[in-house]
Protein backbone atom coordinates (compact mmCIF):
# COMPACT_ATOMS: atom_id res chain seq x y z
CA UNK A 1 0.00 0.00 0.00
CA UNK A 2 2.78 2.43 0.84
CA UNK A 3 1.84 6.09 1.29
CA UNK A 4 -1.45 5.98 -0.60
CA UNK A 5 -4.16 3.45 -1.39
CA UNK A 6 -5.89 3.88 -4.75
CA UNK A 7 -8.63 1.47 -5.84
CA UNK A 8 -12.18 1.20 -7.17
CA UNK A 9 -14.88 0.14 -4.71
CA UNK A 10 -18.37 -0.25 -6.11
CA UNK A 11 -19.10 2.86 -8.17
CA UNK A 12 -16.40 4.99 -6.49
CA UNK A 13 -12.82 5.71 -7.31
CA UNK A 14 -11.22 5.63 -3.88
CA UNK A 15 -8.11 7.50 -2.77
CA UNK A 16 -6.88 7.13 0.82
CA UNK A 17 -3.78 8.86 2.14
CA UNK A 18 -2.00 6.31 4.32
CA UNK A 19 0.74 8.21 6.17
CA UNK A 20 -1.03 8.90 9.48
CA UNK A 21 2.22 9.16 11.46
CA UNK A 22 3.32 11.93 9.06
CA UNK A 23 -0.16 13.53 9.22
CA UNK A 24 -0.66 12.23 5.68
CA UNK A 25 1.72 14.82 4.25
CA UNK A 26 1.78 14.70 0.45
CA UNK A 27 4.94 13.50 -1.24
CA UNK A 28 5.69 14.19 -4.88
CA UNK A 29 5.01 10.55 -5.72
CA UNK A 30 1.61 10.71 -4.02
CA UNK A 31 0.70 13.71 -6.20
CA UNK A 32 1.73 11.75 -9.28
CA UNK A 33 -0.38 8.77 -8.27
CA UNK A 34 -3.48 10.88 -7.57
CA UNK A 35 -3.07 12.55 -10.95
CA UNK A 36 -2.75 9.21 -12.73
CA UNK A 37 -5.87 7.87 -11.03
CA UNK A 38 -7.95 10.91 -11.93
CA UNK A 39 -6.87 10.65 -15.54
CA UNK A 40 -7.72 6.93 -15.64
CA UNK A 41 -11.12 7.40 -14.00
CA UNK A 42 -12.22 10.46 -15.95
CA UNK A 43 -13.69 8.47 -18.84
CA UNK A 44 -14.19 5.17 -17.04
CA UNK A 45 -17.94 4.39 -16.91
CA UNK A 46 -17.35 2.15 -13.89
CA UNK A 47 -16.39 5.19 -11.80
CA UNK A 48 -19.30 7.51 -11.03
CA UNK A 49 -17.51 9.65 -8.47
CA UNK A 50 -14.24 10.00 -6.54
CA UNK A 51 -13.89 9.81 -2.75
CA UNK A 52 -10.65 10.97 -1.10
CA UNK A 53 -9.94 10.55 2.61
CA UNK A 54 -7.02 10.01 4.97
CA UNK A 55 -6.10 7.48 7.62
CA UNK A 56 -5.86 8.41 11.27
CA UNK A 57 -7.68 10.84 13.54
CA UNK A 58 -5.21 13.72 13.54
CA UNK A 59 -5.22 14.83 9.92
CA UNK A 60 -6.67 14.42 6.48
CA UNK A 61 -3.46 15.97 5.16
CA UNK A 62 -1.37 18.53 7.02
CA UNK A 63 0.47 19.75 3.89
CA UNK A 64 3.18 18.85 1.43
CA UNK A 65 6.25 16.89 2.44
CA UNK A 66 8.78 19.72 2.36
CA UNK A 67 11.84 17.93 3.73
CA UNK A 68 13.06 17.01 0.25
CA UNK A 69 12.54 20.57 -0.95
CA UNK A 70 14.68 21.84 1.91
CA UNK A 71 17.39 19.23 1.41
CA UNK A 72 17.69 20.00 -2.31
CA UNK A 73 17.27 23.76 -1.96
CA UNK A 74 19.98 24.20 0.64
CA UNK A 75 22.57 22.67 -1.70
CA UNK A 76 21.52 24.94 -4.55
CA UNK A 77 19.23 22.54 -6.40
CA UNK A 78 16.16 24.65 -7.16
CA UNK A 79 14.80 22.34 -9.85
CA UNK A 80 13.22 19.74 -7.55
CA UNK A 81 11.03 22.21 -5.67
CA UNK A 82 10.00 23.99 -8.85
CA UNK A 83 9.02 20.67 -10.45
CA UNK A 84 7.06 19.61 -7.37
CA UNK A 85 5.11 22.87 -7.26
CA UNK A 86 4.54 22.91 -11.02
CA UNK A 87 3.10 19.40 -11.10
CA UNK A 88 1.18 19.83 -7.85
CA UNK A 89 -0.53 22.95 -9.18
CA UNK A 90 -1.57 21.09 -12.32
CA UNK A 91 -3.12 18.45 -10.07
CA UNK A 92 -4.98 21.16 -8.12
CA UNK A 93 -6.45 22.50 -11.36
CA UNK A 94 -7.49 18.98 -12.37
CA UNK A 95 -9.31 18.46 -9.08
CA UNK A 96 -11.17 21.76 -9.48
CA UNK A 97 -12.14 21.02 -13.08
CA UNK A 98 -12.90 17.33 -12.65
CA UNK A 99 -16.04 16.33 -14.58
CA UNK A 100 -17.26 13.84 -11.96
CA UNK A 101 -18.23 14.47 -8.32
CA UNK A 102 -15.09 14.70 -6.18
CA UNK A 103 -15.87 14.02 -2.53
CA UNK A 104 -13.30 14.99 0.12
CA UNK A 105 -13.61 14.08 3.81
CA UNK A 106 -11.37 16.31 5.91
CA UNK A 107 -10.84 15.32 9.53
CA UNK A 108 -8.28 16.97 11.78
CA UNK A 109 -5.64 19.10 10.10
CA UNK A 110 -6.14 20.04 6.45
CA UNK A 111 -3.46 22.52 5.50
CA UNK A 112 -1.43 23.63 2.50
CA UNK A 113 -1.12 20.76 0.05
CA UNK A 114 -4.01 19.03 1.79
CA UNK A 115 -6.25 21.96 0.90
CA UNK A 116 -5.15 21.58 -2.71
CA UNK A 117 -6.43 18.02 -3.05
CA UNK A 118 -9.66 18.55 -1.12
CA UNK A 119 -11.03 22.10 -1.01
CA UNK A 120 -11.21 22.42 -4.81
CA UNK A 121 -13.45 19.37 -5.03
CA UNK A 122 -17.16 19.55 -5.79
CA UNK A 123 -18.21 18.15 -2.38
CA UNK A 124 -16.13 19.10 0.68
CA UNK A 125 -17.11 17.44 3.94
CA UNK A 126 -15.93 18.46 7.40
CA UNK A 127 -16.49 16.95 10.84
CA UNK A 128 -16.12 17.99 14.45
CA UNK A 129 -12.31 17.70 14.48
CA UNK A 130 -11.69 19.58 11.22
CA UNK A 131 -9.06 22.32 11.36
CA UNK A 132 -8.37 23.94 7.98
CA UNK A 133 -5.68 26.56 7.45
CA UNK A 134 -3.30 28.17 4.99
CA UNK A 135 -0.18 28.70 7.16
CA UNK A 136 2.34 29.22 4.35
CA UNK A 137 3.36 32.76 5.33
CA UNK A 138 4.82 31.23 8.49
CA UNK A 139 7.37 29.27 6.44
CA UNK A 140 8.20 31.91 3.87
CA UNK A 141 5.73 30.87 1.18
CA UNK A 142 2.38 32.30 0.12
CA UNK A 143 -0.98 30.52 0.33
CA UNK A 144 -0.65 28.30 -2.71
CA UNK A 145 -2.13 25.11 -4.25
CA UNK A 146 -4.93 27.43 -5.36
CA UNK A 147 -5.52 28.53 -1.78
CA UNK A 148 -5.21 32.16 -2.79
CA UNK A 149 -8.27 31.67 -5.02
CA UNK A 150 -10.28 30.36 -2.07
CA UNK A 151 -9.06 33.21 0.14
CA UNK A 152 -9.96 35.81 -2.48
CA UNK A 153 -13.52 34.41 -2.62
CA UNK A 154 -14.02 34.56 1.15
CA UNK A 155 -16.38 37.23 2.55
CA UNK A 156 -14.97 40.73 2.86
CA UNK A 157 -11.33 40.75 3.92
CA UNK A 158 -11.53 37.38 5.62
CA UNK A 159 -9.11 35.93 3.06
CA UNK A 160 -6.45 38.51 3.90
CA UNK A 161 -6.89 37.75 7.59
CA UNK A 162 -6.66 33.97 7.14
CA UNK A 163 -3.66 34.23 4.81
CA UNK A 164 -1.68 36.66 6.96
CA UNK A 165 -2.55 35.24 10.39
CA UNK A 166 -2.55 31.51 9.50
CA UNK A 167 -5.64 31.17 11.72
CA UNK A 168 -7.31 27.76 11.74
CA UNK A 169 -10.92 27.25 10.68
CA UNK A 170 -13.16 24.82 12.48
CA UNK A 171 -16.04 23.24 10.55
CA UNK A 172 -18.46 26.19 10.65
CA UNK A 173 -15.67 28.66 9.89
CA UNK A 174 -14.53 26.56 6.92
CA UNK A 175 -18.02 26.48 5.46
CA UNK A 176 -18.46 30.22 6.05
CA UNK A 177 -15.12 31.02 4.41
CA UNK A 178 -15.85 28.80 1.40
CA UNK A 179 -13.33 26.01 2.08
CA UNK A 180 -16.03 23.40 2.79
CA UNK A 181 -19.69 22.74 2.03
CA UNK A 182 -21.14 20.13 4.35
CA UNK A 183 -20.86 19.16 8.01
CA UNK A 184 -21.36 15.49 8.86
CA UNK A 185 -20.49 14.04 12.30
CA UNK A 186 -17.44 11.83 11.88
CA UNK A 187 -19.12 8.79 13.42
CA UNK A 188 -21.26 8.73 10.28
CA UNK A 189 -18.37 8.90 7.80
CA UNK A 190 -17.94 5.13 7.27
CA UNK A 191 -21.66 4.91 6.51
CA UNK A 192 -21.44 7.90 4.16
CA UNK A 193 -18.49 6.40 2.26
CA UNK A 194 -20.26 3.05 1.95
CA UNK A 195 -23.37 4.79 0.61
CA UNK A 196 -21.29 6.67 -1.97
CA UNK A 197 -19.53 3.48 -3.05
CA UNK A 198 -22.76 1.52 -3.30
CA UNK A 199 -24.85 4.15 -5.07
CA UNK A 200 -22.41 6.26 -7.06
CA UNK A 201 -24.73 9.17 -6.17
CA UNK A 202 -23.14 12.24 -4.56
CA UNK A 203 -26.57 13.35 -3.41
CA UNK A 204 -26.73 10.69 -0.69
CA UNK A 205 -24.66 12.92 1.60
CA UNK A 206 -27.55 15.34 2.07
CA UNK A 207 -29.39 13.03 4.44
CA UNK A 208 -26.36 12.95 6.73
CA UNK A 209 -25.66 16.69 6.75
CA UNK A 210 -26.37 18.66 9.91
CA UNK A 211 -25.49 21.95 11.60
CA UNK A 212 -21.83 22.32 12.66
CA UNK A 213 -20.67 23.56 16.06
CA UNK A 214 -20.38 27.34 16.24
CA UNK A 215 -17.16 28.87 14.92
CA UNK A 216 -15.45 32.15 15.78
CA UNK A 217 -15.00 34.04 12.51
CA UNK A 218 -18.47 35.37 11.74
CA UNK A 219 -18.55 37.42 14.91
CA UNK A 220 -15.32 39.18 13.95
CA UNK A 221 -16.14 39.85 10.28
CA UNK A 222 -16.66 43.61 10.67
CA UNK A 223 -13.42 44.02 12.61
CA UNK A 224 -11.53 41.87 10.10
CA UNK A 225 -12.86 43.96 7.22
CA UNK A 226 -11.68 47.16 8.89
CA UNK A 227 -8.29 45.92 10.04
CA UNK A 228 -7.30 44.09 6.84
CA UNK A 229 -8.55 46.63 4.30
CA UNK A 230 -5.09 48.09 3.75
CA UNK A 231 -3.48 47.89 0.33
CA UNK A 232 -0.08 47.09 1.82
CA UNK A 233 1.30 45.09 4.72
CA UNK A 234 2.41 48.29 6.46
CA UNK A 235 -1.15 49.62 6.33
CA UNK A 236 -2.59 46.40 7.77
CA UNK A 237 -0.02 46.35 10.58
CA UNK A 238 -0.69 50.02 11.39
CA UNK A 239 -4.43 49.33 11.54
CA UNK A 240 -3.94 46.41 13.90
CA UNK A 241 -1.59 48.44 16.08
CA UNK A 242 -4.13 51.26 16.31
CA UNK A 243 -6.90 48.96 17.52
CA UNK A 244 -7.51 48.41 21.21
CA UNK A 245 -9.45 45.16 20.76
CA UNK A 246 -8.18 41.79 22.06
CA UNK A 247 -8.91 40.26 18.64
CA UNK A 248 -6.64 42.78 16.90
CA UNK A 249 -3.90 42.20 19.47
CA UNK A 250 -4.03 38.45 18.86
CA UNK A 251 -4.04 38.96 15.09
CA UNK A 252 -1.07 41.33 15.29
CA UNK A 253 0.92 38.80 17.31
CA UNK A 254 0.21 36.16 14.68
CA UNK A 255 1.11 38.45 11.78
CA UNK A 256 4.34 39.53 13.48
CA UNK A 257 5.61 35.93 13.46
CA UNK A 258 5.28 35.43 9.72
CA UNK A 259 7.47 36.36 6.76
CA UNK A 260 6.89 40.03 5.86
CA UNK A 261 7.70 39.40 2.21
CA UNK A 262 5.29 36.47 2.04
CA UNK A 263 2.50 38.50 3.63
CA UNK A 264 3.07 41.53 1.40
CA UNK A 265 2.97 39.32 -1.68
CA UNK A 266 -0.16 37.56 -0.40
CA UNK A 267 -1.96 40.89 -0.13
CA UNK A 268 -0.98 41.74 -3.71
CA UNK A 269 -2.03 38.33 -5.06
CA UNK A 270 -5.44 38.65 -3.40
CA UNK A 271 -5.81 42.17 -4.80
CA UNK A 272 -5.12 40.94 -8.31
CA UNK A 273 -7.47 37.98 -7.93
CA UNK A 274 -10.33 40.19 -6.83
CA UNK A 275 -10.00 41.90 -10.20
CA UNK A 276 -9.79 38.59 -12.13
CA UNK A 277 -11.07 35.78 -9.96
CA UNK A 278 -10.35 32.35 -11.36
CA UNK A 279 -8.35 29.40 -10.13
CA UNK A 280 -5.92 29.18 -13.04
CA UNK A 281 -4.98 32.84 -12.61
CA UNK A 282 -4.37 32.15 -8.92
CA UNK A 283 -2.11 29.19 -9.64
CA UNK A 284 -0.06 31.20 -12.13
CA UNK A 285 0.46 34.01 -9.59
CA UNK A 286 1.34 31.55 -6.83
CA UNK A 287 3.89 29.83 -9.03
CA UNK A 288 5.66 33.11 -9.76
CA UNK A 289 6.35 33.32 -6.04
CA UNK A 290 7.15 29.68 -5.34
CA UNK A 291 9.49 29.55 -8.36
CA UNK A 292 11.54 32.25 -6.60
CA UNK A 293 10.84 31.23 -3.02
CA UNK A 294 14.15 29.50 -2.28
CA UNK A 295 16.44 31.88 -4.10
CA UNK A 296 14.80 35.24 -3.41
CA UNK A 297 12.27 34.57 -0.67
CA UNK A 298 12.22 33.30 2.90
CA UNK A 299 11.28 29.69 2.29
CA UNK A 300 14.52 27.96 3.27
CA UNK A 301 14.88 30.09 6.39
CA UNK A 302 11.25 29.50 7.30
CA UNK A 303 11.67 25.73 7.05
CA UNK A 304 14.92 25.85 9.00
CA UNK A 305 13.27 27.68 11.88
CA UNK A 306 10.03 25.68 11.93
CA UNK A 307 11.07 22.15 10.92
CA UNK A 308 14.84 21.64 10.95
CA UNK A 309 16.22 23.52 13.97
CA UNK A 310 12.78 24.14 15.48
CA UNK A 311 14.02 27.32 17.15
CA UNK A 312 10.95 29.28 15.98
CA UNK A 313 13.22 32.28 15.44
CA UNK A 314 13.41 32.87 11.69
CA UNK A 315 15.59 35.68 10.39
CA UNK A 316 13.35 37.10 7.68
CA UNK A 317 14.77 39.20 4.87
CA UNK A 318 12.52 42.18 5.68
CA UNK A 319 11.03 43.97 8.66
CA UNK A 320 7.25 44.22 8.97
CA UNK A 321 7.44 47.80 7.70
CA UNK A 322 10.29 47.16 5.28
CA UNK A 323 8.74 45.47 2.23
CA UNK A 324 8.57 47.84 -0.72
CA UNK A 325 6.25 47.74 -3.71
CA UNK A 326 9.34 47.02 -5.80
CA UNK A 327 10.15 43.97 -3.67
CA UNK A 328 6.66 42.60 -4.25
CA UNK A 329 6.68 43.35 -7.97
CA UNK A 330 10.09 41.74 -8.46
CA UNK A 331 9.14 38.38 -6.97
CA UNK A 332 5.79 38.36 -8.81
CA UNK A 333 7.25 39.26 -12.18
CA UNK A 334 6.18 37.05 -15.11
CA UNK A 335 8.47 34.04 -15.61
CA UNK A 336 8.38 33.93 -19.39
CA UNK A 337 9.33 30.49 -20.69
CA UNK A 338 9.62 29.23 -17.09
CA UNK A 339 6.01 30.06 -16.27
CA UNK A 340 3.45 27.53 -15.10
CA UNK A 341 1.97 25.17 -17.69
CA UNK A 342 -1.37 23.75 -16.56
CA UNK A 343 -2.00 21.68 -19.64
CA UNK A 344 -1.18 18.01 -20.06
CA UNK A 345 -0.63 15.73 -17.10
CA UNK A 346 2.13 14.46 -14.86
CA UNK A 347 4.86 12.64 -16.76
Amino acid sequence: MGDIDIRIVGHAGRITLTRPKALNALTYEMCRQIEAALVAWRDDPAVALVVIDGQGERAFCAGGDIQEMYDTGTVGDLAYGRQFWRDEYRLNARVAEYPKPYMALMQGFTMGGGVGVSCHGSHRIVGESSQIAMPECGIGLVPDVGGSYLLARAPGRLGDYLGLSSDRMGPEDAIYAGFADTYIPQAKWPEVIAALENSGDAGVITKYATTPPAGHLTGHQAEIDAAFAGATLAEVVASLQASASPFAATALKAVARNSPLSMAVTIEILRQLREDLNLRHALHLEYRYTYNAMEKGDFLEGIRAAIIDKDRAPKWKHRLDGVSAADVAAILAPLGQHGLDLEGQLA
